[in-house]
């Protein structure tokens, strides 16, 4: 890692909690009070499990998923090693994100209260593991919008819009896949941007539009799209060494 990494993850930053998205990850910015409501209902009880089953399943994801190694070793290769206990975090969010990238912290956050499958957590993870990989390899600034849009162009085109997502999800007609998934990914990654900065959808999706074509065809450190076919995350993980990867 450069210096100049070290000292954005490290150093102590003022800055506007909307600006960076706090708003939507209440505790990243104070624990929620315990009310007595809250203990009368055991509700802070319902928390505690509900980040514990999170927990689990995260670890599950880590141990079986290649594509998870695959940024491990990517980000491990670049000087910045990741530590699974200190860089990935379940807690509660707003419902409208299912995970997020913590630049201060240089923490991963899974939405406990949102992610309640291992698939849905694998998603999130390798989606928030390639903003993790844009800021610390890359220095992508996500206080400038172009940057913001690049790196979430890059983290649809490789999980959310990609032919495995589609193949069992509903945002692209399973039909039409290698034609609408470029849209797929323009409007994922100006959602992402709209919801997270105090921005317009209209610059919202002229950020997207200014940087789309390199980002889109960046696909490193996975190397592919991922298809339908399950074999191909260990195709992409047999792949890793043509990039330096293990």
């Amino acid at each position: 890692m450069s210096e100049k990494s070290k000292s954005k993850i490290d150093e102590s930053v003022n800055f506007d909690g909307v600006e960076w998205g706090y708003d939507l990850y209440p505790e990243r910015k104070q624990p929620r009070k315990i009310n007595f409501i809250n203990w009368f209902f055991k509700m802070q009880s319902r928390d505690n499990i509900e980040q514990y089953k999170c927990e689990k399943k995260v670890v599950a994801v880590i141990k079986t998923s290649p594509l998870v190694k695959i940024m491990k070793s990517a980000l491990e290769r670049a000087g910045c090693p990741i530590n699974y206990r200190r860089h990935i975090q379940c807690e509660f969010c707003e419902s409208l994100v299912t995970g997020g990238y913590d630049p201060i912290q240089n923490q991963i956050v899974i939405c406990q209260n949102s992610c309640r499958s291992e698939n849905m957590i694998h998603s999130v993870l390798i989606h928030e593991m390639i903003h993790m990989f844009d800021f610390c390899v890359r220095e992508m600034d996500f206080k400038n919008i172009d940057h913001l849009a690049c790196s979430e162009i890059r983290a649809a085109n490789l999980t959310y819009c990609s032919y495995l997502s589609a193949f069992f999800g509903k945002h692209i007609d399973r039909s039409k896949i290698k034609e609408q998934q470029p849209e797929c990914v323009k409007r994922r990654a100006a959602d992402s941007v709209y919801a997270v900065r105090p921005v317009s959808r209209e610059e919202a999706d002229a950020a997207v539009e200014r940087v789309f074509n390199k980002c889109y065809n960046d696909l490193e450190p996975i190397g592919r799209r991922i298809s339908k076919a399950s074999y191909s995350y260990d195709l992409a993980y047999s792949e890793a060494f043509l990039m330096g990867y293990d």
